[in-house]
């Protein structure tokens, strides 16, 4: 196809928010479509070169917050059905990675929209449902991170395409940002809607085809992810969804010699055994896989002697127990300075009381339950060892339940031990731990903090001191990708804060920019001489005159 313009694309911006206040619209429309599907038992299939794949080996996709309710039967797939989704992502290579520019944004700008308007109550549904989040949660996740991510991308992609080469007179310099030789791997994790979304859509935006394998606890809007892809107008092979075991799965997409790249999100343990199977299988790989991925965190906040305590305690309780602490970003182990303490104690105290957890479709309910029952036993082996340890205090919370669904009240510790476990690994729930440090020791704190986990995501630092939070963004320069100062560690917003940390936590190409975009194209400079030399003679080579005949 060809095109005879320079084409601008809608300028990108942020989807607004809404609130479902009770009696609004947006609130009436969610409920309704919540009670729809919750009576709704779909059976789910695979989508290979755009078509249905069914196997016959199910699993049940259940709500969290109600164990034995069956949202989804949900078809399995093997290597096999592997191999299939790499066969047709081959085959959609061939035309999709010749389209132009304009045309593949066209399709995922018409899902933003699709999913900002007609759409928007589905996928909301579909996640809290699905993935126990409550309306404010799907909201700022399934539809306005989708939406965002599907916005900006588009104008990411031109920022890239503009950077161009110096030309000389009479030449022509050109860089041309291909899309890669094969597929890009692409694992979802639970937590995120959006991130399932721009796994997918971001490889894709840039002319590469996509086999894709979500997280076990999100195949509901993951199958609805993909149905808004083909309303969209995405070609039949672009994306392939392939449900299954992540072994399984993840065994045969490594092991093709077309793989060209790993779009990753998850836990650092999967995210590093993924590392060293595409290294043992290195020689037969038609080229070196992009290997990208956002994995796990310990993030932190650290309170200055100066800090408001009202805005402290806030950050914290949101940052540790929105959507059940299960965010990457999520705060879970805080430092406090001895002088603010027993006010911040009391404050969270206060706050965390009147925190309601229960089913995500009462609306007056800031907590739903943490994912799955491993999840669950995580987190209450947690608690269990933070009431038998000798160092360490219950603040507030402590319970959990999962007689129905998989409850976990929010819940702080205390520490005397800044080596206590819960300050070291990663827990993912709704668990905070807190050490004070004494107030005179600022500078050691911020040493302990940078050490104490291997992870680098995110962190925050809470001061009205100016210097030392200054102090504080230096010494802390390689402990998290994302600071903030005196804002929670959680919500990083497309086109405004890159989201990404290195350490134990990923590769920090930053989801939410063009340093995540570039990873999917391979550069190819183009010289192009418009009058060319007819010798191969250079002026040099002529003689001097008073040399001649010598």
């Amino acid at each position: 196809m060809s095109t005879h313009a320079i084409f601008r694309p809608p300028v990108a911006h942020n989807e607004p928010i809404l609130g479902f206040e009770r009696g609004s619209a947006e609130r009436a429309r969610l409920q309704l479509r919540l009670e729809q599907m919750r009576g709704e038992c779909p059976e789910i299939p695979l989508v290979i070169g755009g078509k249905d794949i069914t196997t016959g080996a199910r699993k049940q996709a259940v709500m969290p917050h109600d164990k034995e309710h069956v949202l989804a039967e949900v078809h399995q797939g093997g290597a096999e059905h592997v191999q299939q989704a790499i066969d047709a992502a081959a085959a959609a290579w061939q035309d999709w990675s010749r389209w132009p520019w304009e045309e593949r944004a066209t399709v995922f700008l018409r899902a933003a929209e699709l999913l900002a308007g007609p759409w928007r109550d589905t996928l909301l549904a579909a996640t809290m449902l699905g993935q126990s989040k409550t309306a404010h949660q799907a909201e700022i996740d399934a539809a306005c991170e989708s939406i965002d991510f599907l916005r900006f991308n588009v104008e990411f992609m031109l920022r890239i395409y503009s950077e161009q080469p110096v030309s000389s007179q009479g030449i022509w310099n050109r860089m041309e940002y291909r899309p890669l030789e094969g597929f890009v791997f692409a694992v979802s994790p639970f937590n995120f809607t959006a991130i399932a979304a721009n796994l997918t859509s971001s490889p894709a935006l840039m002319g590469n085809t996509v086999v894709w394998k979500p997280a076990g606890t999100a195949m509901l809007s993951a199958y609805y992810v993909m149905r808004l892809f083909q309303e969209a107008g995405l070609p039949d092979g672009v994306i392939n969804l392939v449900y299954g075991s992540g072994a399984e799965i993840g065994n045969a997409a490594l092991a093709s010699p077309h793989l060209t790249g790993i779009h990753f999100t998850g836990s650092t343990p999967v995210f590093n055994g993924m590392w060293r199977t595409v290294a043992s299988n290195m020689e037969r790989y038609r080229n070196y896989p992009r290997i990208v991925g956002e994995t796990g965190g310990k993030d932190f906040i650290v309170a200055h002697p100066s800090a408001d305590v009202d805005s402290l305690a806030a950050a914290i309780v949101r940052g540790s127990f929105e959507y059940q602490g299960q965010k990457c970003s999520a705060s879970s182990r805080v430092y406090a300075p001895s002088n603010l303490w027993p006010e911040l104690r009391q404050r969270l105290q206060e706050e965390v009381a009147t925190i309601k957890v229960g089913d995500v479709t009462d609306f007056g309910n800031f907590m739903g339950a943490v994912i799955d029952e491993s999840s669950f036993k995580t987190q209450a082996a947690a608690i269990e060892e933070a009431k038998t340890n000798a160092d360490s205090d219950i603040v507030v919370g402590g319970g959990y339940d999962d007689s129905k669904g998989y409850f976990v009240d929010p819940t702080v510790i205390e520490t005397r031990d800044p080596d206590f476990r819960l300050m070291r690994e990663e827990i993912f729930g709704p668990v905070v731990t807190t050490y004070v440090y004494d107030e005179a020791k600022w500078d050691d704190t911020l040493a302990l903090v940078d050490r104490t986990a291997p992870y680098g995501l995110t962190g925050a630092v809470f001061s009205q001191d100016r210097a030392a939070a200054a102090d504080a963004q230096e010494k802390l320069r390689y402990a998290a990708g994302n600071f903030y100062v005196n804002d929670k560690p959680t919500g990083a917003v497309v086109g405004q804060q890159p989201f990404g940390g290195a350490r134990a936590s990923g590769t920090n190409d930053k989801a939410g920019s063009l340093w995540n975009l570039i990873r999917w194209v391979s550069p190819r400079s183009i010289k192009e001489t418009f009058v060319p030399p007819k010798s191969y003679r250079y002026p040099f080579l002529d003689a001097d005159p008073d040399s001649a005949g010598t």
